[in-house]
């Protein structure tokens, strides 16, 4: 068994063996084919497919990373140089690197105790050059997608949802990544299936579809399975997933909803021997669709965060590293491995965002899914454990608040 990693990482089992095994029976190991390719197993076909009727959606295509399905989504979207991007900066680094590597502008937001992007901070934040919102589902906890839909229908911008780390989340009775215009997924090993690395863009627009493919793959046109089919629409790139990325990914798509039904058992359990507990609360779930795949504490105060924490060996979320603006130096010093041909006359700087970083430095994951100590979830429970284990934790974590 997995000793960290996402839900899905805990439950490899014969499922994707199985599909994995057929791929390389096969012996053919490319996404692309037809009925007279022997061997070719369209696994990478079968899991867009299975995606889309799981996610709702009427397109799906998978990509090679979370990271490069949000570039696919900023490239199909048509945005570029000059434009900005309002982005919470409570989130991974890809978020808001994606955006500065299109050659956009990302416009840093504060997040709310949710830790999701406050829609009461956004409309401040926009400015004739503002093309998107890009809302980040953050730590499978769906944003307030009603006010920022409504933010973004008022001042005509598109809704780009970062979905990475909240795959099979739902949001008033959808899945997230059918709100806005397009949504990106992360199948990275700590997300919550996982085929080691991939990901996918859905969306229920054409055009954006085939835009979406084309980066994807060269500019080609969609469906070509190995035969070209039209003219090449505009320069893209190569993210195209690989038939065993494919086969672990549609198995695991096959367990999202019983991986996400024992996520929110067991997070209820824990969570409901804590609730009494003085000097914390719980951040605001936005909709109980979240993936449950962590449990957050806000502690009263920054010192009582740290205390707890020095007990269990982590540390609260200001400190998670590449997931909190003020430890990406990259962006703040606007880094990019060439020079990007914009006006971002934006400054970043430490501490630019005052009420994220309060939430954040009173802020402690305790894992139910997501073991991570990079998301200052190292300790607390996983999808396996059982109910003697999550009592054990939970009476710690109790012995652990009563004595700060």
């Amino acid at each position: 068994m997995a000793k960290s990693g996402g839900p899905g990482a805990f439950v490899f089992g014969q499922e994707e063996c199985k599909e994995v095994m057929e791929v390389l029976q096969g012996r053919y190991l490319f996404r692309y084919g037809d009925e007279n390719t022997e061997g070719y197993t369209h696994k990478v076909v079968d899991f867009e497919n299975e995606l889309k009727k799981v996610m709702g959606a009427k397109h799906a295509v998978a990509t090679t990373s979370g990271t490069n399905s949000l570039l696919a989504c900023l490239a199909a979207l048509g945005i570029g140089a000059d434009d900005e991007v309002i982005v919470p900066g409570y989130t991974f680094i890809a978020s808001i690197s994606t955006i500065m590597l299109s050659g956009a502008i990302p416009v840093l937001a504060e997040i709310d105790e949710s830790l999701t992007i406050d829609p009461t901070k956004i409309e401040a934040l926009i400015t004739p050059r503002t093309k998107a919102i890009m809302p980040v589902h953050m730590l499978g906890n769906p944003c307030d997608l009603d006010a920022i839909l409504a933010i973004a229908k008022k001042h005509n911008l598109y809704v780009l949802e970062d979905c990475c780390q909240a795959v099979g989340a739902s949001y008033k009775g959808n899945r997230v990544g059918t709100y806005g215009n397009m949504g990106a997924f992360s199948l990275n090993l700590f997300k919550t299936i996982s085929s080691g690395d991939g990901g996918a863009v859905i969306t229920n627009d054409d055009d954006l579809y085939e835009r979406a493919f084309g980066f994807h793959d060269q500019g080609h046109k969609p469906n070509r399975m190995g035969v070209e089919v039209g003219n090449r629409s505009f320069v893209g790139m190569n993210m195209r997933m690989n038939e065993l990325t494919g086969a672990v990914a549609l198995a695991q798509t096959r367990k999202l909803d019983e991986i996400l039904t024992t996520l929110r058992t067991k997070k209820a359990m824990l969570k409901d021997m804590l609730k009494d507990l003085p000097h914390i609360s719980f951040r605001k779930i936005n909709d109980p669709g979240e993936c449950a795949t962590l449990l957050t504490i806000l502690f009263d105060t920054k010192e009582l965060a740290e205390k707890f924490c020095a007990q269990t060996g982590g540390r609260p979320i200001a400190y998670s590293g590449w997931h909190v603006y003020n430890n990406m130096e990259q962006v703040l010093e606007k880094k990019t491995a060439a020079k990007t041909n914009n006006v971002n006359d934006r400054v970043y700087y430490k501490h630019m965002l005052p009420q994220t970083d309060d939430i954040l430095d009173r802020a402690v994951n305790i894992s139910v899914g997501v073991v991570d100590k990079g998301l200052g979830s190292g300790y607390g429970i996983n999808i396996c454990s059982t109910e003697e284990e999550i009592k054990a934790v939970g009476e710690n974590i109790r012995n652990l608040i009563l004595n700060l």
